[in-house]
């Protein structure tokens, strides 16, 4: 087998070892490295045929699979925007992405057919020759923000020009720095859709790396531990919720299966409560890796499982690149261990959102960003959150974290989930509310919890209201939205 270590990403490592395996589908089928190439390249030469030149946009509405591989590999090597859209998204909704991102070309699966779309790549690929196209340049992934403030807004960040194998070292080195992977003969892993830019970014990565790609097609919590154990997964990337589910499976369904493969298990995309953390490094070894960002910042922090272990709860310090300040509402820096907004630097390129220049400028503070979190750094540099800003509760004039309250709450074998809101009150402002979704078995009281919470958070924080919900609404990659939840609990 070729060493494929000093090779610059998917292109070069398909010709070199054409055999090696690239993707296993839900189903178990294979496709090598070399058939992902062919077809790669015939779509490429199919989107140019379209009439499709550098800095167009191309969009998939597309499930988890190879279609949605291909699409992405196949823009990233002729100059194209590739958007990513959410196929739980309604048609008006998925409408409304499609002509902001002035697609040219869009990609649907049969089973969520789009108006105007191209069913699958086939139609792309056929007859196209399975050679790489002339005057190759590194595309970029325009992904849409979820929008909890207004309309969605593509993230678009310049391209470079330059052939995609040019910033393969870059890349590589700093998920070396950041998460320990390498080039080489690892599996990983596909957890959550591939709409969304962790899931999409790391599929890429480990096409660059020379990794295999076992997908999923959706998160079950025992199915992703069989993968696991079958494929001696080595890589995945998570989220929370997910540990949270599988923590919860009886030890007998846990014990069936061998994760002893695992080395690194990235996670991002919303707070960790501590004791989850824990419990799941108890169970897996220290193998998690957590870094924390935003579809606009990309990776900003990071910590790896043996600093976290020495303080938990931090999302790590400062990624290769990238500065961070905390600061107040006046623009002032604010001393260590005090909480205010958090605001990055990156020193490896910037990003606007496309067609809307006044809501870039209101996200930065002149070269610095706002992801809207607010955080504290400690003497060491590693930052602590302690909830979005959106999220805040202000209460008789106090500041309450939901963050917080539902990582105690969930320290509870009886709760499952958790969500923790700040609704309308004429005396306090707002009043803390939480809504629990129960585990399996006795449910537990109102009371019960509130005493489980008094030797864990100040009596201020307590929830006034704690009601009982059968399940919670998420998105799809398993974040609490909150949002609905507000929705929901105010008009019902």
């Amino acid at each position: 087998m070729p060493d494929i270590s000093t090779l610059p990403g998917f292109y070069r490592i398909a010709q070199a070892d054409p055999g090696r395996r690239a993707v296993i589908d839900a189903g178990g089928a294979v496709t090598t490295y070399g058939e992902l190439l062919a077809r790669v390249n015939q779509v490429s030469h199919g989107l140019r045929a379209r009439g499709l030149t550098e800095g167009d946009v191309v969009a998939g509405v597309l499930p988890n699979g190879l279609d949605a591989v291909v699409m992405l590999m196949a823009t990233g090597q002729i100059g194209l925007y590739y958007v990513p859209v959410n196929w739980h998204l309604t048609a008006a909704e998925i409408a409304y992405i499609v002509a902001d991102c002035d697609a040219k070309v869009v990609v649907a699966d049969r089973d969520h057919p789009v108006e105007g779309a191209l069913t699958g790549v086939g139609g792309l690929a056929e007859g196209r020759p399975v050679t790489a196209p002339g005057d190759r340049s590194a595309g970029a992934v325009m992904w849409y923000t979820s929008g909890t403030t207004g309309f969605p807004k593509g993230v678009q960040r310049p391209l470079s020009g330059a052939e995609p194998e040019a910033t393969v070292p870059l890349v590589t080195w700093f998920l070396g720095e950041v998460c320990d992977l390498r080039p080489g003969d690892e599996i990983h892993l596909v957890t959550s859709p591939m709409y969304h830019s962790a899931p999409c970014a790391h599929t890429m990565f480990a096409l660059h790396l020379g990794h295999t790609l076992v997908i999923a097609p959706r998160f079950e919590p025992a199915a992703i531990l069989e993968l696991v154990d079958r494929h001696r997964v080595t890589n995945a990337m998570m989220v929370p919720t997910m540990f949270h589910r599988m923590l919860r499976l009886p030890d007998e369904v846990r014990r069936k299966y061998d994760v002893s493969s695992l080395r690194q298990v990235i996670h991002t995309g919303a707070a960790c409560p501590v004791a989850v953390k824990k419990e799941i490094m108890d169970w897996w070894g220290p193998v998690l890796y957590e870094y924390y960002g935003s579809t606009e910042s990309t990776i900003a922090f990071s910590v790896k499982p043996h600093d976290w272990l020495e303080r938990p709860g931090t999302v790590g310090r400062p990624a290769p690149g990238f500065e961070a300040r905390i600061l107040d509402p006046d623009g002032e820096e604010v001393p260590v261990g005090e909480p205010g907004m958090v605001y990055l630097k990156s020193g490896l390129g910037s990003f606007t959102y496309r067609k809307d220049p006044a809501k870039t400028a209101s996200s930065m503070r002149g070269e610095w960003y706002a992801p809207g979190d607010i955080g504290f750094m400690d003497k060491d540099g590693f930052l602590f959150l302690c909830d979005r800003r959106t999220d805040l509760i202000i209460s008789g004039g106090v500041n309450i974290y939901p963050a917080e309250i539902e990582a105690a709450l969930l320290e509870h074998p009886a709760v499952a989930d958790v969500a923790v809101i700040g609704v309308p009150d004429e005396e306090w402002g707002h009043r803390v509310v939480a809504l629990v979704q129960p585990a399996p078995g006795p449910r537990p009281s109102p009371r019960e919890l509130l005493d489980h919470l008094g030797p864990r958070i100040a009596r201020f924080k307590h929830p006034r209201v704690i009601e009982f919900r059968d399940e919670l609404p998420r998105t799809p990659t398993g974040k609490l939205s909150r949002s609905r939840v507000r929705e929901e609990y105010l008009s019902g």
